[in-house]
């Protein structure tokens, strides 16, 4: 368990492959979101990956099947993927906090909390070691909180939405919003 940092740093395997990080964040206990959890949602998709997709947390279906972007904002996602002539298999999908934070339950399904600084804190590491094995050539940030955890909390999606993104992280990094945000939207054709 994490404890002299308080963040999953000291879990990072000193030779990482994407197995050893699934494997040891599994077990990560950096913050309080795992006792809710299911279980940790890690990135999925190839070691040699090109483009690398970044949401915020696992949503309630992620967090039932263990897969990143397997729910409503999956599907949007998956949508876009394809008008953009993206296979999904080919790129990798994680997400800035690999824990679903939550707050309360409507019928069967579980809502959606945005987690806090201190819970993206102790996930970063998780984050950090993924674009660092991976080296992606393309990473795309979905939404506010995962450009936040990678830019800094003054960043804005909305200000810098669609425009290459100066950063070491890769030749080219983009924000953009996140899928579920179009589900949220009112239907215009109503």
């Amino acid at each position: 368990m994490a404890t002299a940092t308080g963040t999953a740093a000291e879990l990072i395997p000193e030779v990482p492959t994407l197995d050893r990080l699934r494997f040891a964040a599994a077990d990560c206990k950096a913050c309080d979101l795992w006792a809710r959890a299911t279980q940790t949602v890690f990135g999925e998709g190839q070691e040699t990956a090109s483009v690398m997709l970044i949401g915020e947390q696992p949503g309630d279906a992620e967090d039932v099947e263990g897969k990143p972007f397997v729910g409503p904002a999956g599907k949007v996602l998956d949508r876009a993927l394809q008008e953009a002539g993206i296979d999904r298999r080919q790129a990798y999908v994680t997400n800035a906090v690999k824990h679903f934070n939550w707050s309360e339950t409507r019928g069967k399904k579980r809502i959606h909390k945005k987690p806090n600084a201190r819970q993206m804190a102790a996930c970063k590491p998780w984050l950090e070691a993924e674009i660092q094995l991976l080296r992606p050539t393309v990473i795309v940030v979905l939404g506010a909180t995962a450009a936040q955890q990678l830019f800094g909390p003054g960043f804005s999606v909305m200000k810098n939405r669609g425009q290459l993104i100066q950063s070491s992280l890769a030749p080219s990094v983009i924000a953009t919003v996140h899928p579920s945000s179009i589900l949220r939207a009112p239907d215009d054709e109503s």
